[in-house]
């Protein structure tokens, strides 16, 4: 399938993409995360620690655990404050 990956904050800074799109046969987050992280070190050192991100398929909040199906978008991102 292929997905519209998003990167917000120092995630895109430190992928040095703010998008890009990607032909994946990830069955979860998990797994694409796994995929990205096995191209290149700049994807390692990004998701090196997954409690410090979240993520959006479709727009939606999830979990890494969560399907993909038919998802058309995953976005990651830190962990948002308010104030």
């Amino acid at each position: 399938m292929t997905l519209d990956v998003l990167y917000f904050a120092w995630l895109r800074e430190r992928i040095g993409l703010p998008r890009e799109r990607v032909e994946t046969d990830a069955a979860t987050v998990a797994d694409l995360v796994a995929e990205l992280t096995a191209r290149e070190d700049r994807y390692a050192v990004a998701f090196q620690d997954l409690k410090a991100l979240r993520v959006a398929v479709d727009q939606e909040l999830t979990d890494f655990d969560a399907p993909l199906g038919t998802a058309r978008e995953v976005a990651f991102f830190p962990p948002m404050t308010g104030g």
